[in-house]
């Protein structure tokens, strides 16, 4: 099969400026896999590559949609794959570098896409459990016991979602998955890079304080000031609190911590401390989600302060015929 390289890992590891040497070694170019990279404007506080990072090595994913827009999964895999595609038609390895586990497993294990949201549908049982409240957990354990098994019975998203692909197919969102759900058609050489989590977080605090230093705080204030122009501009007339509130890119960590401090929720000193704490909890996330993913070879990093080490080390993990 098509080797595809993953180099993956919790951020703030190093993975950046590691996979520009392994990208140069392999003499190919750079797939990100970070659901917030994708967002234009947003560069400091997702820690895109450099603009000389980007010069060095062809990068691609990044900048996909604007901040107001959204961005699925679905959607990444679709334009991922004409990418590798193009790369491996020209005898390249893909190189994807990225710490979002949900894409990772996506191109790795397969993602299931189902029928389209029908958003009457859902106003509609939306209706039906503000009158009967729980009704929906019970259609949903007569209709696929299997999905009801697997969420919580206050997860009305995703029980929503269960109740709309068997109300507009003719299966169950379990057998769905089981029969529709498939992989890339790649073998993944899947490298991971990790550290003792003391230093981890230690860089994480590190780099937090270098993001404010480069301009952090007046970014997300550009990134609102574009996002509540544009929600004036369809008449929505929305407050920034709900805009923070509702888009995925407000969500990301850094911005929506400064976001509260700007509307004055709260201070500067805590927002800060906000970013960092939320950091390291969502690196020990990705530590449990890359521990489910089968097959990851691991590089540890700790103590390691030249990338020119670390990416030694990832060279004795990678079979010889894809790095000589």
């Amino acid at each position: 099969m098509k080797k595809v390289i993953v180099l993956l890992g919790p951020t703030g590891v190093g993975k950046t400026t590691v996979s520009i040497l392994l990208a140069q070694a392999l003499n190919t170019e750079i797939i990100s896999a970070d659901s917030m990279q994708v967002y234009r404007h947003m560069d400091i506080g997702t820690a895109k590559p450099s603009p000389e990072e980007r010069l060095a090595v062809n990068h691609h994913m990044l900048d996909m949609v604007e901040p107001w827009e959204t961005y699925s999964t679905g959607e990444y895999i679709k334009h991922v794959r004409p990418i590798m595609d193009t790369l491996l038609g020209k005898g390249s390895i893909p190189l994807i570098v990225g710490g979002t586990g949900l894409y990772i497993k996506a191109m790795t294990r397969g993602i299931f896409t189902g029928p389209s949201a029908d958003w009457d549908l859902r106003n509609g049982l939306l209706l039906k459990e503000e009158a009967e409240p729980g009704s929906l957990f019970e259609d949903l354990k007569t209709l696929d016991p299997s999905a009801a098994d697997r969420i919580m019975p206050a997860d009305t998203r995703r029980i929503l979602r269960a109740l709309e692909v068997c109300l507009k197919s003719s299966s169950t969102i379990s057998e769905l998955r089981r029969t529709l759900t498939r992989p890339l058609p790649y073998e993944f050489i899947k490298i991971g890079l990790t550290r003792d989590r003391k230093e981890l977080y230690r860089l994480i605090e590190g780099r937090v304080d270098e993001m404010v230093e480069r301009g952090l705080v007046d970014e997300v204030k550009k990134i609102l000031e574009m996002v509540k122009k544009h929600v004036l501009n369809l008449k929505l007339r929305a407050p920034n609190s709900e805009i923070n509130s509702s888009l995925s890119s407000m969500q990301a960590i850094g911005y929506k911590e400064i976001a509260m401090h700007l509307s004055g929720e709260i201070s500067f000193d805590e927002a800060i401390s906000l970013v960092k704490q939320r950091t390291r909890n969502y690196a020990k996330r990705q530590f449990t989600w890359f521990r489910k993913e089968e097959g990851i070879q691991w590089v540890d990093a700790t103590g390691i302060g030249d990338p020119d080490e670390t990416f030694q080390r990832i060279k004795e993990a990678i079979p010889t015929i894809i790095i000589r």
